[in-house]
């Protein structure tokens, strides 16, 4: 994945590449519809672009990190940081207020994403589609003018939760559990397993509520809120050995 990023990078900056070694750190827990990915192909980029001085804009990598994901919809959130609408290079950024509150329910398992797509249907009825399409533009309607309390209802799914309810089977029942708690509205996040809940007030109430809902062993929960600053450099203790020429 970094030398796949790498050879991204020093293609399109046009750059003529240079060895380097790299410390992938973070709390982050992997293959757990909670971004793992994006979080090291846009760090190596952007890393990448500071050490060798390249004038590749916040956007080029975002576009650079897109392509390497095979889509925007982690790429975006994760560059710009809160709420965002993706299409194809085109995205919309709007900032989340700090008083919504995720709050995140980690089995104690992985999934992999090429797992869970293939257990996606190849069609889909018109029904469903105009369902989540009018659900996508409720919940982007809401983010936009942060009226959150909106949300409520609006993360009922057709297209992928059903199908990977074989991988999670307790879905349905921890989503119910945290509704019932006061959030509002829960989901699988990504391809899972972490499901996700919204709430403006009785977080830690949910995340006990989707806990014993699970009924799993080692699970935990995190609480949570929206970072509006993307990605970022941070200066660390170790000075540079040798400059790149």
């Amino acid at each position: 994945m970094v030398r796949e990023a790498a050879a991204k990078f020093f293609a399109a900056s046009k750059y003529k590449p240079f060895e380097f070694s790299c410390d992938i750190n973070g709390n982050i827990p992997i293959a757990r519809g909670l971004g793992s990915s994006v979080t090291v192909r846009l760090g190596v980029l952007h890393g990448l672009n500071k050490i060798a001085r390249a004038n590749l804009s916040q956007h080029d990598l975002f576009a650079l990190c897109s392509e390497l994901e095979g889509h925007p919809d982690n790429a975006a959130p994760a560059s710009f940081g809160g709420f965002t609408v993706a299409r194809d290079r085109a995205v919309q950024c709007f900032r989340v207020s700090s008083q919504l509150g995720f709050v995140l329910l980690l089995p104690n398992f992985q999934i992999a994403t090429k797992k869970a797509r293939r257990l996606l249907p190849l069609k889909i009825s018109r029904t469903d589609a105009v369902r989540n399409s009018a659900n996508v533009a409720a919940i982007t309607g809401a983010f936009a003018a942060r009226r959150y309390e909106e949300l409520q209802g609006c993360f009922g799914d057709c297209l992928h939760q059903p199908f990977r309810k074989k991988l999670v089977p307790f879905l349905d029942r921890v989503i119910e559990a945290a509704q019932c708690a006061g959030a509002l509205g829960a989901f699988l996040s990504g391809s899972g397993p972490t499901i996700c809940a919204i709430a403006l007030a009785r977080r830690k109430k949910i995340a006990s509520a989707m806990l014993r809902a699970a009924r799993l062993p080692d699970a935990q929960t995190i609480i949570t809120r929206a970072d509006n600053k993307g990605v970022r450099i941070l200066k660390s203790g170790v000075r540079n050995r040798q400059e790149i020429p």
